[in-house]
């Protein structure tokens, strides 16, 4: 297929979308004929433009799973616009979402590393990021510096065995305040209670190093340089009662070699770290992540 540009095309379509109302719908159920057609004619009856659409027909479990973004240059009522898709959603069986795309509000929860958290704070300062972080919350002090030098609140959280249950209540009561949408684990090294992983179910994002379960315990990078290991990778995943073992968004993986000492091959974990967990965040964040059952649809 060629697609051709006329001249001033693009200047035309910043203009048509310059103080639009965009969405994104995101779909699943059974695969059945007339779907795309039901939504595109939905969408068309109100005068919605389709900027982007995907979908993954999955030939396995027999279901197709759909995106698409859409806008309009007239106010919309989210709400009216569930309520009047809803019809179509039940004539098929869907399960379904629909989102403005207003930046997602996010809490970052740090330990004493702070890769991840410098990663996130600087693509959120360049426009990366569709979010807005609106707190770090941690159990140590050490990267308080790093967040109020960019202007985000930091909240001191101390968890010990006697206050883990008053310390998840207060961070619940924090994520209702600041109408979080999203809870980070950049490199929280506090394990949540069964309870806590399933309220956020779904809303919370994790990052570990993929040497789990191979290399557990203290010092994984030095069991792994003493293993002569080859790649050192990273595991971006939603937060599960089944510690590290929720449905994975993103995974990165990098090459080493024997030249990398275990410093060495830490400073490349945590840059691997550092990207799969941005990239999770961001798809999330622009509704590009499909649950489904204990794996994800991620649409690029």
């Amino acid at each position: 297929m060629t697609l051709i540009s006329l001249p001033g095309q693009h200047t035309v379509e910043l203009a048509e979308r310059a103080g639009s109302h965009e969405f994104v719908l995101t779909v699943s159920c059974a695969d059945q004929i007339g779907i795309v057609f039901a939504i595109s004619e939905f969408l068309s009856a109100r005068g919605f433009n389709i900027r982007e659409h995907q979908q993954f027909d999955d030939n396995g479990s027999g279901r197709v799973h759909v995106r698409t973004a859409f806008y309009t240059q007239r106010p919309q009522l989210l709400d009216a616009l569930r309520s009047d898709f809803q019809q179509v959603a039940d004539r098929f069986g869907m399960w379904f979402s629909l989102h403005d795309t207003k930046p997602a509000r996010l809490l970052l929860m740090v330990s004493k590393s702070g890769h991840c958290l410098n990663d996130l704070i600087f693509r959120w300062r360049t426009g990366a990021l569709n979010a807005e972080i609106a707190l770090v919350v941690s159990n140590h002090e050490d990267l308080r510096p790093m967040a109020e030098a960019a202007g985000i609140p930091y909240l001191h959280l101390p968890v010990t065995p006697d206050t883990k249950a008053a310390a998840e209540a207060r961070l619940l009561e924090l994520i209702s305040e600041h109408r979080i949408d999203l809870v980070v684990l950049a490199r929280y090294m506090q394990i949540l209670s069964d309870g806590l992983a399933s309220e956020l179910s779904g809303r919370a994002i994790n990052i570990h190093h993929s040497f789990l379960p191979g290399f557990k315990g203290a010092k994984p990078y030095h069991q792994a340089h003493a293993r002569g290991v080859k790649m050192i990778g990273a595991t971006a995943h939603y937060v599960t009662a089944d510690l590290d073992e929720g449905p994975i968004i993103e995974q990165e993986v990098i090459r080493v070699d024997h030249t990398h000492d275990p410093r060495a091959l830490s400073q490349v974990g945590q840059s691997a770290e550092s990207q799969a967990l941005s990239r999770a965040v961001q798809w999330h964040c622009e509704n590009r992540v499909l649950l489904d059952g204990h794996s994800t649809i991620v649409f690029r």
